[in-house]
């Protein structure tokens, strides 16, 4: 039989705890600074104690992205990059929770899977090309999200002062809303003089952020015409309601649309499978999506569906239907809808070749 080295890591900032066995061995462990002397070290280490074994390593998915993974797998290492949210965890362990008992929780996942055959909660690592274009689109996303946070600062600190916009400004942020807001700056205005101080950074705020939000839409603009994404963004791109965001962010964090084989792992992607509840001979009860996916797609969808309902007939079609089986909860159709088009958006994406 062959013999293998596994190591389960728990993963922080500073420092790397390993769980280590050699197959059916006893574990022990290990602690490695999260360095990059550390890491070399680690490495080092596996090779020399192994004396020709296979080293299998595995480590939670984490804010630490996957360095770590391509200096193992550069070095002969196999990897895995576990996803925290399938690992299964009782009462008992998530209220007693050590990093010794994390890093040997990842071992014997690890020794189900080579030993076993149990199936492996491991995610999909995007070639360092991807990554590199998700920070791009993923600044850009960021922005808009800060936007809409200061706008919501500036309403609550006129509510605070009981100010209320004035007649013919129409609605939203318009030109002649943000006139006035700028207005209340100036000297003789009803905001006093703390108000005015906290206004004021509020708007440069603001306006520094769309100024912003212009230069990183050249940027993403820029990236939608490479070679790897120009077809498939134009492909995308015929989709009503799908602009330059939406067929970037959705190209981008779902990678290589060719290791999705039907629409089902598609939703399950994303996190819009419904749950499912059953037992004993209870039927099988549907709940609310999962959201377990990319809460980035999600979010982009939902924005295109709103747009796709207001302007495609068909689609409202599809939505009023929907509704009228469920009139208490308008968010279902929302959900369907969105499905829908992550569908559709797959199928176009994967016919033009997207990578």
């Amino acid at each position: 039989m062959e013999e293998y080295i596994m190591a389960g890591c728990d993963l922080h900032d500073k420092n790397m705890l390993l769980a280590r066995a050699q197959g059916r061995g006893k574990a022990f462990n290990r602690s490695y600074r999260n360095t990059p002397s550390g890491r070399r070290a680690m490495i080092r280490s596996l090779k020399e104690e192994t004396d020709g074994a296979n080293i299998i390593f595995a480590y939670e998915a984490s804010c630490q992205g996957f360095g770590l993974y391509d200096e193992l797998t550069e070095a002969g290492i196999e990897c895995y990059v576990l996803a925290p949210t399938k690992i299964a965890r009782s009462l008992n362990q998530r209220r007693s929770k050590t990093d010794q008992k994390d890093a040997l929780r990842l071992l014997e996942l690890l020794r189900g899977h080579v030993l076993a055959g149990n199936e492996l909660p491991s995610v999909w690592v995007p070639p360092v090309q991807i990554r590199d274009d998700r920070e791009v689109v993923r600044a850009r996303l960021d922005a808009a999200g800060k936007v809409i946070g200061v706008k919501n600062q500036i309403k609550t600190l006129l509510k605070r002062n009981g100010l209320k916009r004035p007649s013919g400004t129409g609605k939203g942020w318009t030109k002649g809303y943000r006139r006035w807001l700028k207005g209340l700056l100036c000297g003789g205005s009803v905001l006093r003089e703390g108000g005015q101080v906290g206004l004021g950074s509020l708007v440069r705020q603001l306006d520094f952020l769309e100024e912003e939000i212009a230069r990183l839409d050249v940027e993403v603009r820029r990236l939608s015409v490479r070679d790897r994404y120009s077809r498939p963004f134009e492909a995308l791109c015929r989709e009503k309601g799908v602009g330059l965001l939406t067929a970037m962010v959705f190209l981008t964090e779902m990678g290589d649309l060719s290791r999705f084989s039907n629409r089902r792992q598609v939703g399950s992607y994303l996190g819009l499978a419904p749950s499912s509840r059953e037992s004993g001979e209870a039927c099988d009860r549907k709940g609310h999506i999962t959201h377990h996916g990319n809460s980035r797609v999600r979010a982009v969808l939902c924005q295109a569906v709103w747009s796709r309902v207001r302007t495609d007939c068909r689609e409202k079609e599809v939505y009023e239907r929907i509704v009228r089986r469920n009139p208490k909860n308008r968010k279902i159709a929302v959900v369907a809808i969105m499905r829908r088009l992550a569908v559709r958006l797959w199928r176009r994406g994967k016919r033009a070749g997207a990578v």
